[in-house]
């Protein structure tokens, strides 16, 4: 049974280092048609990482969280997510372990994860040889390029703006934070309050436009009202992140009573086991 959620949470994660990252934006749509919200960082400027996890759990509920990073690597395609290192095979036991490799990294960073005992299976420019031998996808992301949906990223290319590496791995320290009271699902079921991996691009698509960018106030009112959502009341200029958030929000509140989004093609227990799934893939 598809819990019952009354605000529907996206947020733009961030692995960068430091303490705060504008490269984060938080939205919230409440049940019915209003418009989602954009929520400011408590010091007006930029979100840290826990204050992420910290209003999120302050949230009252019941609510379903969509984050855009990868919550697990690959693991079907070898058999394991690092092979050669002693890592759990599970998706909830590596989100621990990897917190415990992440030493002194401040506000759940993960890049003493990225450049300790897992850098060898990290492509981090020519040095480390040819691209294409660390390319490694999960079943979910394989679904996503075969149905047109373009090339999705691997969390083992840490190079470049679009790399999702410092993000993902940042983001499963969240994980671990979140999973001891909410749901991360597919790796576990749907509860009152719950967590999912999304994947703006994917939402864009499910809008009904291309998965490029929003940056005009046309472009942002479409993609909502693909989703029945009124438009956004904009003041200014908005960033990408900021429009990625505000669609992403529309459309987990009008994608999450659909039974098919939570029981896609392809999810087989062994995958919601290691890899999970992005939320909005289905076909």
């Amino acid at each position: 049974m598809i819990p019952h959620f009354e605000r529907f949470v996206a947020v733009d994660w961030s692995g960068a280092k430091g303490r705060r990252h504008r490269g984060i934006a938080v939205a919230v749509a409440e049940v019915g048609r209003e418009a989602p919200r954009l929520i400011p960082p408590p010091n007006g400027k930029a979100w840290a990482r826990a204050e992420v996890a910290d209003w999120l759990l302050a949230l009252p509920g019941p609510w379903l969280a969509g984050f855009d990073f990868s919550f697990a690597p690959p693991f079907l395609d070898r058999g394991a997510y690092l092979p050669g290192l002693e890592a759990p095979r599970d998706g909830p036991g590596f989100w621990a372990w990897v917190d415990a490799q992440c030493g002194d990294d401040p506000d759940l960073g993960a890049h003493g994860f990225l450049h300790g005992p897992a850098r060898p299976h990290f492509w981090m420019g020519k040095a480390d040889g040819e691209k294409r031998r660390f390319l490694r996808h999960r079943r979910c992301e394989m679904r996503f390029n075969a149905s047109g949906g373009g090339k999705a990223s691997t969390v083992f290319d840490f190079v470049g703006a679009a790399q999702v590496a410092a993000a993902s791995f940042s983001g499963m320290r969240l994980l671990h934070r979140l999973a001891a009271t909410v749901a991360v699902w597919p790796f576990a079921p749907a509860g009152e309050r719950t967590v999912v991996e999304i994947y703006t691009r994917a939402m864009l698509r499910l809008a009904g436009g291309p998965g490029r960018k929003i940056r005009t106030a046309s472009g942002l009112e479409a993609a909502l009202a693909a989703f029945g959502s009124a438009p956004f009341p904009a003041a200014g200029v908005l960033s990408d992140h900021a429009t990625d958030v505000i669609v992403a929000a529309a459309g987990l509140r009008a994608l999450a009573p659909e039974a098919r989004w939570w029981a896609p093609v392809g999810l087989s227990p062994e995958v919601a086991r290691t890899e999970g799934w992005t939320f909005g893939i289905a076909d």
